[in-house]
């Protein structure tokens, strides 16, 4: 009877290696995934490229940003896609990605945005907005933003 239980026991823990290993690949995988999608919509955003610009987002994105009431997706989307229009303006985003929390499909992102500005007639401008980036994986697999909060520096 030991036996039993000693190889029962061997072959609980051989299972459950490949579990273990699987669990603790996951938030790496997931991690990576959400910074190739925040670097990939930097790139769009400095590319002007409005097709892509969305993408980023999940359609029932919620988010705030100090000083104005709560917005959604359609109108981040709508903003966004009217600046990069306005073609008397430049603008150029970075990012620095401070923390990613991974918890199954959530994530929690800090990060600080430094957007520089310039526009004929005045003078350029840089500004530094930390904020909180909720993902959520969706159902094709891939992380979008739900929810945000940021705010300019001081």
């Amino acid at each position: 009877m030991k036996a039993i239980s000693s190889a029962a026991l061997l072959v609980m823990l051989a299972m459950s290696v490949p579990q273990a290993a699987a669990q603790s690949a996951a938030p790496v995988a997931a991690e990576a995934a959400i910074r190739e999608a925040l670097q990939k919509w930097t790139a769009d955003f400095n590319a002007r490229d409005t097709s892509h610009i969305c993408e980023l987002f999940a359609p029932d994105l919620r988010y705030d940003y100090r000083g104005f009431p709560e917005r959604d997706y359609q109108t981040l989307c709508s903003l966004l896609r009217r600046s990069l229009q306005d073609s008397t303006k430049t603008f150029a985003y970075s990012l620095d990605i401070r923390e990613i929390i991974v918890s199954g499909d959530l994530a929690v992102v800090r990060l600080v945005w430094t957007l520089k500005m310039s526009a004929p007639g005045a003078p350029a401008t840089e500004t530094k907005e930390p904020g909180l980036d909720v993902f959520r994986r969706q159902p094709d697999g891939t992380w979008k933003i739900v929810r945000y909060i940021a705010y300019e520096a001081p």
